[in-house]
């Protein structure tokens, strides 16, 4: 029997789909045509930006709300170069994403000929960012090399990979192979290891509790182990509504000096999931995260527990460490001040911050109080740098933003496209200040081509204030920091975009609950200055 054949781009297709992908988000040219041939027929969805970085950030939106591997789709050259930014963003926050790219015909590689598109070493570049990157220079390989690109997705820390196929190869003909899917293979916690920490558990009167993003998918496994040691839960960025009401649950940031007092108090941390990154241990960079003699990490990455030491390091995904945990732990009395503790840290943590801060996120609480079902996905803006000290949201996944690790500006219209796709049923909230939005603006055209309930609220405070009060606070006379902003609501209007600009912020409630009626995108913009009540 003769062996079916297909071109490359056909059984790449084919491959995405035994790996449970859904959906891809791209802009097509020359360059990737032939990695199309087959979507038309597939069951695959194909979303398209208004630029490269869109489809990247859309990615990683998708994939912290699908909790499975974004897919991107990009030309050579710019079009790559353009999906850097939001590779760089999902290293560093552990997101992971599949950016499938062209790259020119496999005699021209290292020539220099002038070709359209052309980098001196496309491949030697995204080694510098990706966790794995491949050029497929045999079409045969294309099965395994696929397999191979979600192994690592699967398997590890998560963060970006990049598959590029030569324009030559795209159109090969190769046999179609049999379909299968990647397996994760995570590391578990050894026997001896959660015995001894166990142990520690045991012997500790002030334990506390570290979560970060990674601790996420042991939420459950964390709070029978906080309730069993009377433990206080702080959680980071990443991790924030995570035991959401609960008594021992302090969402506030370890760089608070409330937080780092509970932790330099405790006899025993935990820290499951977390990488001890500045972005949430020491936010204004005075290193005064205090050291911990008795700390128990557990964390998925090898390289990640040798940069933090602790007497207990445990290699391992955390749901299988804090369930064998459990299952060793003995019978005993938890803590009696658990509760008391994380009360005393989240009242002191509330009263560190500013007063504009507590407005702002006043605000946030009153958006989760309108729309509960929500999902707020943030750039970097000076409510969201707000929220990330401090925030009680609803359930995990219901916050996260670019402000963290690599703070990439432009990254919240996008993102929140991908997670709206992800999950249609719930209101995806856009927290975006006029200079971040500004990076990319189109992307509500993307918002109204893909129907995506979106609601973009917008922060104005007519420029970059974050970084114009900083340049006061060291004595630098700001500069470059005021550029101008366009009507907003005009803008929306010319996508086809309802939009709402708030007097009050007494009007937000109804605003969101207005927007939340309509199938697609809306627009609400809040003025720092003359919004009332949004400012102390």
């Amino acid at each position: 029997m003769t062996p079916v054949k297909k071109t490359v781009g056909e059984v790449l297709v084919e491959l995405l789909e035994a790996n449970g992908v859904e959906v891809v988000f791209g802009i097509p040219g020359v360059h990737t045509v032939e990695l199309y041939r087959g979507l038309a027929a597939s069951p695959i969805r194909h979303i398209t930006p208004r630029h490269e970085q869109g489809a990247g950030f859309m990615a990683d939106g998708y994939a912290r709300i699908a909790g499975k591997p974004g897919v991107a789709l990009v030309i050579t050259g710019p079009g790559l170069t353009n999906t850097i930014t939001a590779m760089g963003q999902a290293r560093e926050d552990s997101i992971p994403m599949l950016v499938i790219s062209g790259v020119n015909r496999r005699d021209s590689l290292g020539h220099g000929r002038g070709l359209l598109h052309e980098l001196p070493d496309q491949h030697g570049m995204m080694k510098t960012v990706a966790l794995y990157s491949h050029t497929l220079l045999n079409p045969d390989d294309l099965p395994a090399v696929v397999e191979q690109a979600f192994s690592v997705l699967l398997s590890g820390r998560p963060g970006p990979v990049h598959i590029e196929i030569p324009t030559d190869v795209m159109s090969a003909s190769i046999s179609v192979p049999a379909m299968r899917a990647a397996k994760a293979m995570r590391p578990n916690a050894d026997a001896a290891s959660l015995r001894q920490a166990a142990a520690l558990c045991a012997a500790a009167s002030r334990p506390v509790i570290l979560c970060g993003g990674g601790a996420i998918a042991a939420e459950n496994e964390v709070r029978r182990l906080a309730e069993r040691l009377g433990a206080p839960v702080v959680t980071t960025t990443n991790a924030r509504g995570m035991l959401a009401g609960h008594p021992l649950l302090v969402p506030a940031s370890p760089s608070l000096e409330a937080v780092r007092r509970l932790a330099a108090d405790a006899d025993l941390v935990v820290a499951v999931g977390t990488e001890f990154g500045q972005t949430d241990y020491d936010m204004n960079a005075n290193f005064g995260f205090p050291q911990l003699s008795q700390l128990i990490r557990i964390d998925i990455d090898a390289a990640q527990l040798a940069r933090v030491p602790a007497v207990l390091p445990i290699l391992s995904e955390a749901k299988a460490a804090v369930a064998g945990l459990l299952d060793v732990l003995p019978e005993g009395s938890p803590s009696r001040d658990g509760a008391e503790r994380a009360a005393a840290a989240r009242k002191a943590a509330l009263a560190e911050l500013t007063p504009k801060m507590r407005v702002e996120i006043s605000v946030l609480d009153a958006v989760y109080a309108a729309l509960p079902d929500c999902i707020i996905v943030g750039d970097s803006t000076q409510a969201v740098y707000a929220g990330n000290l401090y925030c009680e949201a609803p359930r995990a996944k219901s916050w996260f933003n670019a402000a963290t690790g690599f703070g990439a500006l432009g990254y919240g219209p996008p993102s929140a496209i991908g997670a709206a796709i992800a999950d249609p049923q719930r209101p995806v909230i856009c927290l975006v200040g006029d200079g971040g939005f500004q990076f990319s603006l189109s992307e509500i055209g993307s918002a109204a081509d893909s129907g995506t309930k979106v609601i973009f609220l917008v922060w104005n405070n007519d420029g970059y204030q974050e970084i114009e009060n900083y340049m006061i606070e060291t004595g630098v006379t700001p500069e470059g920091v005021k550029p101008s902003a366009p009507d907003f609501l005009l803008l929306a209007q010319a996508y086809g975009v309802p939009g709402r600009r708030l007097a009050s912020v007494d009007e937000l409630a109804g605003a969101l609950r207005e927007a939340n009626t309509r199938n697609g995108p809306s627009l609400i913009e809040i003025h720092q200055t003359r919004t009332a009540g949004a400012t102390a």
